[in-house]
């Protein structure tokens, strides 16, 4: 049975987007509204990874480094300035996004396993996970207009 690589990815990966989310925060404090909503979605993934946490001792985690190799690719550090804002943005949409489809695929070992708890905790994921880049994507567009085309 191999459902404890998925738990462990969707569990890592959040445990990632706390800390990625906190580091564009810091990073960008002079935008209040990403720092304040980044500070929020970062307790949303915390939170979402403290539920993943009890099947990771239901089941086990096969771990590898695939999320994390994710993270550091993409939020090595956090960047100033608009550019980076957005690009920062950019890389937060795609770290999400995999916590999104690694939970799709949870879901479905929860179904094979008739484990209702379980696949109530991958409905929330998703849930969390659309509205987080839902935001992401709705910033993004808001800031790319200004910073693609200011002179800078």
């Amino acid at each position: 049975m191999h459902i404890g690589k998925y738990i462990s990815l969707v569990h890592r990966t959040e445990i990632d987007l706390v800390k990625a989310f906190r580091l564009v925060a810091d990073a960008h404090r002079d935008e209040v509204d990403v720092y304040q909503i980044c500070m929020l979605l970062s307790s949303w993934s915390q939170s979402l990874s403290d539920d993943v946490q009890i099947f990771a001792e239901k089941y086990g985690e096969e771990n590898d480094d695939e999320p994390d190799r994710l993270t550091q690719t993409l939020l090595k550090k956090a960047r100033k300035g608009g550019m980076a804002l957005l690009r920062d943005l950019h890389d937060l949409y795609l770290i999400v996004s995999e916590a999104e489809v690694c939970c799709a695929i949870l879901q479905q070992g929860a179904a094979g396993l008739r484990d209702d708890a379980l696949m109530l905790t991958c409905e929330e994921i998703e849930r969390q996970s659309k509205r987080q880049l839902s935001w992401i994507y709705t910033r993004m567009r808001s800031a790319a207009p200004q910073t693609l085309i200011a002179a800078g």
